[in-house]
């Protein structure tokens, strides 16, 4: 086993997730991709493969613990080079993710990833977010460094299913960010999430449309 393997699974190990080795082994190529495509195309600052492992992999698993959801359909908004949309797609095959970017840059290495990685459970839209109407609407919206709480649920009210969920992927507890939250949408609860090997703080906000 490499010591970026041993890294992952350790990694997993740690936040109780049981992933197979056929998983395992996506993820691993995923950074593989990601670390290709950087070179040229400067998807992530992050460029040690180690770092993405911890960074990138594990900072989107993390919240899969407490998320609570089976079979469902997730708009990953903003999704860049796939964080957290990839490695949940890996992770939860059962889940329908759609991945939406405006960047025309990131969503060509996105459908390249989705094609090598042979991901049939997501989608790739290049779009902006107030002008994506899709067939359906989502059962749950995830961001991960998008945009604050405010403008990310009012961009994106309209691609919300009724009874559905936000979940956003925040480092510090966003106290302010909460406050400004537009009327009628209620903070359902906030996670406080652990990262192996990520010295930092890692919050999953669950939000609902009252």
């Amino acid at each position: 086993m490499t010591a970026l393997a041993q890294q992952l699974a350790a990694g997993l190990s740690a936040l109780s997730l049981e992933l197979d080795a056929n998983q395992q082994q996506k993820l691993l190529d995923y950074v593989a991709l990601l670390g290709k495509w950087n070179k040229t195309y400067s998807l992530t600052a992050i460029r040690e493969p180690e770092r993405m492992v911890t960074h990138h992999l594990l900072d989107s698993l993390a919240p899969l613990m407490v998320m609570g959801y089976t079979s469902t359909r997730i708009l990953d908004v903003g999704s860049g080079f796939g964080t957290p949309g990839i490695p949940w797609a890996i992770a939860r095959p059962d889940w329908q993710l759609t991945l939406l970017d405006s960047n025309h840059k990131k969503t060509t290495f996105l459908r390249q990833a989705v094609m090598e990685l042979q991901l049939h459970n997501v989608t790739v839209v290049t779009d902006r977010v107030e002008q994506y109407h899709p067939e359906a609407p989502f059962a749950c919206i995830t961001s991960r460094a998008f945009a604050e709480l405010k403008d990310f649920v009012q961009w994106t009210s309209h691609l919300l299913a009724a009874g559905g969920q936000w979940a956003a992927l925040k480092g510090v507890y966003p106290h302010e960010e909460i406050a400004h939250l537009p009327a009628g949408v209620t903070v359902l609860q906030v996670d406080a999430l652990t990262v192996p090997g990520l010295d930092a703080e890692r919050h999953l906000v669950k939000l609902q449309q009252q």
